[in-house]
């Protein structure tokens, strides 16, 4: 813990030594450590996570971030996805777009709707960098070795709006950012709450953020992985474990009709090592909602909710250009054993939304406008007082040493702060 302790405070010293006096340190950036809900002794299901509760623990998959933060002003970055650490384009894997509610600019859908697969990273934004961010991803793809002669790339990218916190209309994301969170993608434990694409989002009147966990099946159902990341943007009242936490707390769709009311989005990425098509890949999609809707989410008009599940299984991928004619049977897993995996990414889905506003810290953006981040004590209190079973739990060692995660790059570019992590082992 000291270690971690020394890098994170050496890190925020070079910064604010290095910051012009009209730059001031970060307000979007997690003053304090941060809880998971586990951490609070609450579970979701019966089912047994990964080893690290996220998208990563689906062998393969690497997230990386680049967040951006500039002045007062400017709260957004970029999250990064990459199915399988090799070329996506040249090993396409199966895949399946479900829209619960299409108030959105989700880039790519149609061809995956129509072909079945993505061919390459998955990029989450803000909605006005959306385009910018595809544009990146194609130059992005264009570069990579056995790619010099491709005419047609199908970039990915899902947006929500977080012009609430940030500027928006600056369109501050920049292509070197995406690249920046691709290569910044790696396995073991996923950063959450104010980072990345997460950095300038709200969620059910709290401050929300990037959030993730996974479910793991008994072997005698196979044992597949199914892992769940979010980007939390949404209006409802938050539900905790079926306790009513938005409503006790005060805090919740419909108090006031005369309020404004939250609009934004919610993307879903699921992945799985069950060997699936992508028939079968929408009917795992489709339940991603219902975690939603468990968190407390009505899925509102103004709301772009969008689920891209995947499968990373090997014997499933499509080569690109593939010398032969016939693609060779598969032995995909039959409707009639997905039912533990649809339970798997309903339970995952709340999980990973509860979590994205648990590891989110107040933040202050554009025009002074803050958000709150929840009180963790008081949604233990709320899930007590409503029967959920709370385990006691021994002190944890804070983030991101508890997560045995360190940050080791902090770097200040024209007075624009970008954060990566990396997990590290002590």
């Amino acid at each position: 813990m000291v270690r971690c302790t020394v890098l994170l405070l050496a890190a925020f010293s070079a910064i604010h030594a290095d910051r012009a006096p009209a730059d001031e340190p970060d307000k979007a950036a997690p003053a304090v450590a941060r809880p998971r809900l586990r951490d609070l002794g609450i579970t979701i299901g019966v089912l047994p996570t990964g080893p690290n509760n996220s998208l990563t623990d689906v062998a393969g998959v690497q997230v990386g971030h680049q967040t951006i933060v500039r002045g007062d002003s400017i709260r957004t970055g970029v999250t990064a996805v990459r199915p399988h650490p090799g070329n996506v384009f040249l090993q396409k894997v199966p895949a399946a777009v479900h829209v619960a509610n299409g108030f959105g600019k989700f880039v790519g859908t149609t061809q995956i709707d129509e072909l079945g697969v993505i061919e390459t990273p998955i990029v989450l934004t803000n909605t006005l960098s959306t385009f910018a961010a595809a544009d990146a991803l194609v130059g992005w793809t264009l570069d990579q070795p056995g790619c010099e002669s491709v005419r047609s790339v199908n970039p990915v990218v899902g947006e929500c709006n977080d012009g609430y916190l940030n500027d928006i209309r600056q369109r501050r994301v920049r292509a070197e950012d995406v690249v920046a969170a691709i290569r910044d993608a790696h396995s073991g434990p996923v950063a959450e709450g104010c980072l990345g694409a997460g950095t300038g989002v709200r969620c059910m009147g709290w401050k929300g953020g990037i959030g993730s966990s996974s479910r793991r099946l008994p072997e005698q159902l196979g044992g597949y992985t199914v892992g769940v990341l979010v980007q939390s943007n949404f209006g409802g009242s938050l539900t905790v474990a079926g306790a009513p936490v938005g409503r006790e707390l005060g805090r919740y769709y419909l108090k006031n009709e005369t309020r404004t009311q939250e609009h934004g989005s919610c993307i879903v990425i699921v992945a799985t090592d069950a060997p699936l098509d992508a028939r079968r890949l929408k009917r795992l999609a489709r339940r991603a909602p219902l975690g939603l809707a468990a968190a407390g989410s009505p899925i509102s008009h103004g709301s772009g909710d969008y689920v891209l599940a995947f499968s990373t299984a090997g014997e499933v991928r499509t080569a690109y250009e593939a010398k032969e004619a016939r693609e060779g049977a598969v032995a995909l897993l039959r409707d009639d054993q997905l039912s533990p995996l649809f339970q798997a990414v309903r339970d995952a889905t709340e999980e990973a939304v509860v979590n994205s506003m648990l590891q989110a810290a107040t933040t202050t953006g554009y025009r002074g406008r803050t958000v709150e981040a929840i009180d963790p004590a008081k949604v233990t209190e709320v899930c007590r007082k409503h029967g959920v079973v709370v385990t006691h739990k021994p002190a944890t060692v804070p983030w991101p040493c508890r997560r045995q995660a360190n940050i080791v790059k902090m770097l200040t570019n024209a007075n624009v702060l970008r954060l990566s992590c990396r997990d590290q082992t002590p």
